[in-house]
Parts: structure tokens; sequence; C-alpha cells
């Protein structure tokens, strides 16, 4: 009898400890991808490093592409199943199918810094702006930009100059007159020395920018996955809005960044813009396809709708997972 006692004891004990190594095992593996440093990143960066992914079955590896068109271009090839951007129209309209599940930006977070000399909106005509490439938010801005100016596109020259940290030295060594520069990055814009001229969101137009986006494919056959994914990527805004100093601390690693003044307005104006429901914008979305049309005039066939699977989200507002977080968080 004593045998058994001590066989079963151990027996217990070897479950104990063994249990979390199993379950760390029967995590689902994905990659997510991210387009640039910005705090409109942070939602997986937070949800990676406080176990929030992991909290719903999933084991999430962060990858960082050089800008909304490479993000994109990864996405319709599969690898990384799921990214978070907001370039999923023109893909859609090329034949990709990619939708957003959600989204955290109406409206582009991007200042216009330029070198010295350049103090109004009417002087970048002709002059060379740096974008992170086309058909990311940056080049949107631009023409966000030309049409408030009344201008033709062309009459600006568009040059692909990397991430932000680049294209303001490269205003500052004067191979760019201006770049666009997100909040995040503002603070090393000006100890640059660059020209704050103006934020773009001020011009009043409303877009589709950051959100979470996956194929239709992929929807199909990893449903649970997506969902499991997006759980993890609201609580984190919910965790954010909640605990500064620690979302702050993943901001520093992610943005490479512990200069004070980077962290402290990269907090400010995620609070300030992100919402804690993360719908995507139709409306946005609209004025997506009316800038595509001239170039890709089958654009005018689509309908906003095309480009969005709400499902999730309202699966996420019935089961009352929003009242949830807000409890969890003591967050309005």
């Amino acid at each position: 009898m004593k045998r058994v006692s001590v066989l079963f004891v151990l027996s217990v004990l070897f479950h104990l400890v063994a249990a979390p190594t199993t379950h760390a095992q029967t995590l689902k593996r994905i990659k997510i991808g991210y387009p640039s440093l910005s705090f409109r990143q942070s939602n997986v960066w937070v949800a990676k490093e406080m176990g929030l992914f992991n909290k719903y079955g999933l084991e999430v590896e962060p990858i960082l592409f050089r800008g909304g068109q490479v993000a994109t271009q990864a996405l319709v090839g599969g690898d990384p199943p799921i990214v978070n951007i907001g370039t999923v129209v023109q893909a859609t309209i090329q034949g990709h199918n990619v939708v957003l599940v959600a989204a955290v930006e109406t409206k582009y977070d991007l200042i216009i810094f330029t070198r010295s000399g350049i103090t109004q909106m009417e002087q970048l005509r002709g002059k060379r702006l740096g974008i992170t490439g086309f058909n990311s938010a940056t080049h949107y801005a631009s023409i966000i930009l030309a049409r408030h100016l009344n201008a033709d596109l062309k009459e600006f020259t568009l040059i692909p100059a990397g991430l932000d940290t680049e294209r303001i030295a490269a205003v500052n060594s004067g191979v760019l007159d201006a770049t666009y520069v997100a909040t995040s990055a503002a603070p090393l814009a000006r100890k640059a020395g660059l020209q704050e001229l103006v934020q773009i969101g001020d011009v009043g137009v409303e877009v589709q920018g950051n959100g979470f986006a996956t194929s239709r494919a992929y929807i199909a056959s990893n449903r649970d996955t997506v969902k499991s994914a997006l759980k993890g990527f609201v609580e984190a805004i919910y965790f954010i809005y909640a605990n500064k100093k620690d979302a702050q601390r993943v901001f520093s690693k992610y943005m490479r960044s512990n200069d004070p003044a980077v962290l402290e307005d990269s907090y400010n104006g995620y609070i300030k813009s992100i919402p804690k429901k993360p719908y995507p914008t139709l409306k946005g979305i609209q004025f997506m396809l009316d800038v595509l049309t001239p170039t890709l005039p089958q654009a005018k066939n689509f309908k906003p709708e095309q480009f969005v699977d709400l499902s999730f989200l309202q699966e996420l507002e019935k089961e009352g997972f929003f009242t949830e977080m807000a409890k969890r968080y003591s967050v309005k």
C-alpha cells in the first residue's frame, strides 16, 4: 500500500509539473505583421508582451515590415496570415480578397515636417516628399495634401525613404524637402531641427488607416484563430488605457527608444485617438475607392462593405466581451 501511495503522489507531482509545459505546447503559433514603429501598432506589441495572445491560445511572433506596401504583399502571400495595416482596398480590388476585421485609425496620424525655409503648404509644390512606400498611408496622405492644395499629385516628387527615423535623417541631410512623421516620432523630428508644418488629420478627411487585416480564405479555415487573435488585440487596447507605465515599457522596446518625450507623445496620442471598439470606417474606405479609381477604374465597382468582416466584432459585442474588458480594466 505504501508503494502504491508513493507512486500516486509521484504521479500527481509529475502532472502538476508537466501541466504548464503541456499547456504551452497547445498554444497555436502564428505570425502577425506590422508596418511601422508607430504607437498604432502597439496593440500587437502589448498583446504579445503582456501574455494576452497566450491567454487566448496563441503564441504570436510579431514581424516588422518596412511600410504598408511590403506588409500587404506579405499578407496576400499568406505569411503572415494577419497583419496590422489599412491598405487592404487596393489588394482586394486586384483580386486578393483581404479584409479588415477591426481598425484603429480614421485619420492619418501623420505630421508634415520640412527643412528650414518651408513655412506654408503651398511651398511643397514641386518638392521632394519622403514616404514609407507607394500604396502606404504616407502615399495616400500625399493625395490628401494634393487635393487640399487643388494640385496634381505629379507636382510632388514622392520618394520611398524608409521608416520615420530614416526619413527624418533624409530631410536633415537635404535629400528630402519634407516628410510625414508619426506622432510617436515627432519629438525626434523636432530635436533634429525640422519644421513642423501641418497635421494631416487636421485637414478633415476621414480615412481607413491601420487595422487588423487577414484574408477571407484564412478566415474560412481558421476562424477560431482569427477570433482569438482579435480578442488579444482588443484586450490590449483596454490594457494600454489602464496601464500607462507598462504600456510605455512595451512601446520603448518595439519603438527602439528610451526618449521620455517620444514615449509620452506616443501614449498621449494613443489615448487620444484609439477607439475601444475598433470598428472600420466605411466612409474612410469609400475615400480610398475614390482615390484609386483614376488608376484602377474597377474600384468604382466595389462597395466599402466588401473590404470588411464585421462579424467578429459583432460576436464580441453579443458575448459581452467589451463590457467585460471595461469592468476588468476599470475603463469607461
